[in-house]
């Protein structure tokens, strides 16, 4: 079994799932809400629309921009029931164990976290009226 920085490294080699990074808003939004509540969005995306052995709209149930995680859902293959087989084998058809959700969240949530720091150390923050 891998760890979380396992995991983000094999990522990081990944084209598409490396293309993906938070944006001022988003950081913005995390600022303003702090990371107790994107932590808590993270368990409640993860627990409604992957744990489900059967989610609803599967492939299609996480949108590609928006909220902190889901760009982080997406960057790190844990947007939908087929890449989170493909990326760490989870059996799809069963719904996810709580084991599996809170590895999921700590993942993204690892993800968030050093995107935002990448982000908050290397680029200038454009001012907002």
């Amino acid at each position: 079994m891998q760890t979380v920085e396992q995991a983000l490294g094999k990522l990081e080699k990944s084209r598409f799932r490396s293309s993906f990074h938070l944006k001022a808003e988003q950081i913005d939004y995390i600022d303003k809400q702090g990371w107790e509540t994107i932590e808590k969005h993270a368990r409640d995306f993860v627990r409604e629309r992957l744990a489900p052995a059967y989610p609803a709209n599967d492939v299609k149930q996480t949108p590609m921009k928006g909220h902190p995680v889901f760009i982080a859902q997406h960057a790190t293959g844990c947007c939908c029931r087929g890449c989170l087989y493909k990326w760490y084998r989870v059996e799809q058809g069963k719904p996810l164990t709580d084991i599996q959700q809170e590895k999921i969240v700590r993942l993204l949530m690892a993800w968030i976290r050093k995107d935002y720091n990448l982000r908050k150390t290397s680029s200038p923050r454009i001012s907002r009226p």
